[in-house]
Order: C-alpha cells, then structure tokens, then sequence
C-alpha cells in the first residue's frame, strides 16, 4: 500500500516519546508525513492546517490535555481518526477521550505489535 499520501500528527510533551512512536510508525511504512505538536493547543492548530489522516495523542499535557485536544479536533472535523496514547493511570481521563470521539487507545510504554496493529486497523481498514 502506498502511504505517501498519508500524514500522521503526534503530540507528546515528550521529545522522546514522540520520537519512539514516529521511528515504529517509520518501520511499518517510510512513506508517511509527519507532523509534531508538543501540547494539545498545537494538536489543534496543527490538525487545522494539515489536516491528517490519523492523530496519535498523549492524555497528560500542558496548555491542552489530550481530552481537550480530542473535542477541539472533533468539533472542527467530527470524522478525525485520533488514537490516544497514554499510560494505565488515566483511565477516567481515557474514558473522557473515547467519549469525546477518539477512535482508539495505545497503552505507554508502547509496543511495537500494540502501535503496527492500529496502524493496520486504521489504514488498512
């Protein structure tokens, strides 16, 4: 499948999760567009100006949490594709963001098995 249509946003505070979930997002096609953001405010932003075809979103975040982002993101395209990555110790906060329209959850630390079958379920269909 050809994914060089494709444009994923991550947001994570962290540099360094960011970067864990793009390098296995890269290891199951190199062809994707990347976007960053770093709080929810800039998934928002960002989400406006490109448009993406699938967002990986973490729950805990300054400016913005993650479920602020979701309903932000939704209410701007209620069809948005977001999948929250978080840990265990959110889950009211997780059942916040399914209910405000995420799609999907990946529990942290990720797997790469855990990241590739949504990518599969997401993309593929």
């Amino acid at each position: 499948m050809d994914f060089k249509d494709t444009t994923i946003l991550i947001c994570d505070d962290s540099i360094l999760a960011r970067k864990q979930l793009k390098d296995v997002i890269e290891a199951y096609s190199p062809d994707f567009t990347f976007i960053e953001a770093a709080n929810g405010q800039e998934a928002i932003d960002k989400y406006k100006e490109a448009n993406p075809n699938l967002v990986f979103l973490d729950i805990v975040m300054p400016v913005k949490d993650g479920n602020a982002a979701v309903k932000g993101i939704i209410e701007y395209d209620d069809k948005a594709d977001i999948i929250i990555v978080s840990s265990v110790g959110t889950q009211s906060q997780l059942k916040s963001a399914i209910e405000a329209g995420a799609k999907d959850f990946i529990q942290k630390p990720i797997s790469e098995e855990q990241v590739l079958k949504v990518l599969s379920s997401h993309l593929e269909g």
